[in-house]
């Protein structure tokens, strides 16, 4: 097991969820805070959608009130200063204008899980309007190859195809894309990370029927999230949460009779 940083009584980075709520724990603002606690961040956020899960999978979801959330946003950003910003399911294009706007009180880099199509469930969005909302303040977007097809609007079916369609993304949002190879076909799972004419590969073992595992999105922008909080590079801070993720992927936990979890 890799030793991960223990802060002790130094001032723990403050990391800001928006982030569905999983009442399994698999997922979502559970995990996440799970995660950024393990690597030593303090998680703060708000709930943007309540969904009816358990570990066999997803009946439905019901965004939250976006006026709502926007003001605790609002609220918790005069206050707290947070030095880096996780988003995941968000659950409606009205929260997505909601979230962005009180995102311009942060300079912090947003890392966005685009739960558009999760492994487990699925979800209706209006994806134009999310990107416009969110444009101005994305660092890196981190979608499975169903998504990166949805965001990029063309197909995904290997890996050369997942890295045109991340190259267009990240040119039409003016940041960093990272394709997960987890649900990309091939002996290794290959991440990679794109950003204008800057690429770089992340390597690493497939764990035989990882993609079973439940939350492994949410971990790793979660983990990347924490890494930046604490100043590391994009890449290196890409680099690290594939390693902290392929741990738990291999180890996952297994709290009820359906699907096994990251966290």
């Amino acid at each position: 097991m890799t030793a991960y940083r223990v802060t002790g009584k130094q001032q723990r980075p403050d990391v800001l969820v928006c982030a569905g709520l999983d009442p399994s724990g698999g997922a979502g603002l559970i995990a996440d805070a799970r995660v950024i606690t393990q690597l030593g961040g303090r998680p703060v956020g708000v709930v943007t959608a309540l969904t009816i899960q358990n570990t066999t999978g997803v009946l439905g979801t019901h965004p939250c009130d976006p006026e709502v959330v926007g003001q605790q946003l609002t609220f918790l950003m005069t206050d707290v200063e947070v030095r880096a910003v996780k988003l995941g399911m968000i659950g409606s294009a009205e929260l997505a204008k909601a979230i962005a706007n009180a995102l311009h009180l942060t300079n912090a880099p947003v890392v966005w899980d685009p739960i558009a199509a999760p492994s487990r469930g699925a979800g209706d969005y209006a994806i134009g309007d999310f990107l416009a909302a969110l444009k101005p303040h994305l660092a890196l977007v981190t979608p499975n190859r169903d998504e990166l097809a949805l965001l990029a609007r063309r197909p995904v079916d290997d890996l050369a195809s997942a890295e045109a369609a991340a190259q267009a993304l990240a040119s039409e949002l003016d940041c960093a894309v990272l394709i997960k190879g987890g649900h990309i076909a091939g002996d290794e799972a290959i991440d990679v990370l794109v950003h204008g004419r800057e690429r770089t590969e992340l390597r690493s073992p497939r764990v035989r029927a990882g993609e079973h595992v439940h939350g492994t999105g949410c971990a790793l922008s979660s983990a990347i999230a924490t890494e930046l909080a604490f100043g590391k590079g994009l890449a290196d801070a890409c680099r690290t949460a594939k390693d902290f993720v392929l741990e738990r992927i291999a180890d996952p936990q297994t709290p009820g009779r359906g699907a096994p979890a990251i966290v």
